[in-house]
């Protein structure tokens, strides 16, 4: 992309040896500023109990980290699925001893991100963690929901993949291409968007003051409900294709950092199944 990529990196406990890398993605803000995985959760520090070198780009945000079809006026070249199957990889298991087993995860608009980048690079990731991604991107309600983020942070979706209907949307929709998430350990996890544990006024996890608590039950809620709908529909899908995977759905659950931190853990077992760690 021709500039420089920051990336926060937790070292594995025990670097004597080669250790298994989690590639951890964040939502639509990229990581970018003052919430990310590191600052809005106790992530970093649950892994830093596991034998696991954890790397989490920083930036991409609003770009799905795919390979833009052409440059963005404000969100500028993004090859993104270029940087994180092919470019990072490499760098990570030299300089930081990784072991060529790798796992990846991410929430929101990288729910969608993880599952594309494991099929575009069968092989690298062993395990897949989904939390409150939309797998379906070339049917209208996909679609709306990708052009909402990107249009959020001033992109065109067209210059991702062409105007809605193109054929590359298809190609690069993770639900069309279900099957080729066979083998993988995956992990789907949504909340409903009714108000639950972590968004009470003041929590630790909720927006601050009273318009924030209300985005997160109004804009939260809709959006975790419309996420939750995606999930049960590439749920059914790996069911009808004979395919396995693990399901967090709960009753309750906003768009919201607290259950993103809870979905982590109840992943790790998945994750670790494919790094080859105790669970």
């Amino acid at each position: 992309m021709g500039r420089d990529i920051e990336v926060e990196v937790r070292r594995a406990a025990d670097t004597s040896q080669p250790v298994p890398v989690l590639y951890l993605l964040g939502g639509a803000g990229g990581g970018v500023g003052a919430v990310n995985w590191q600052t809005a959760t106790d992530a970093m520090d649950f892994l830093a109990g596991k034998n696991v070198t954890v790397v989490a780009p920083i930036g991409g945000d609003y770009t799905y980290y795919t390979d833009w079809r052409g440059p963005d006026p404000v969100l500028g070249v993004n090859k993104w699925r270029t940087f994180l199957t092919q470019e990072l990889p490499p760098v990570v298991d030299r300089e930081l001893n990784g072991n060529g087993r790798n796992a990846i995860a991410g929430l929101s608009m990288a729910g969608t991100s993880v599952l594309q980048l494991a099929i575009a690079a069968p092989g690298l990731y062993r395990s897949v963690a989904s939390y409150s991604g939309c797998a379906q991107i070339s049917d209208p309600l996909g679609h709306s929901f990708v052009s909402m983020v990107v249009t959020k942070g001033g992109g065109d979706p067209a210059n991702m993949y062409g105007p809605e209907g193109d054929p590359e949307w298809a190609a690069n929709d993770p639900f069309l291409h279900a099957d080729q998430l066979r083998g993988l350990n995956l992990f789907i996890s949504s909340g409903s968007g009714l108000p639950g544990r972590w968004d009470l006024p003041g929590g630790p996890h909720t927006l601050p003051g009273l318009d924030g608590w209300v985005d997160q039950l109004s804009l939260g809620g809709t959006i975790e409900a419309a996420t939750n709908y995606c999930s049960h529909h590439l749920a059914a899908r790996l069911e009808w294709l004979g395919i396995p995977a693990t399901y967090d759905f709960t009753l309750t659950g906003t768009h919201s950092w607290g259950y993103w931190q809870e979905a982590v853990k109840q992943s790790w077992p998945v994750l670790a199944a494919g790094l080859g760690l105790p669970a």
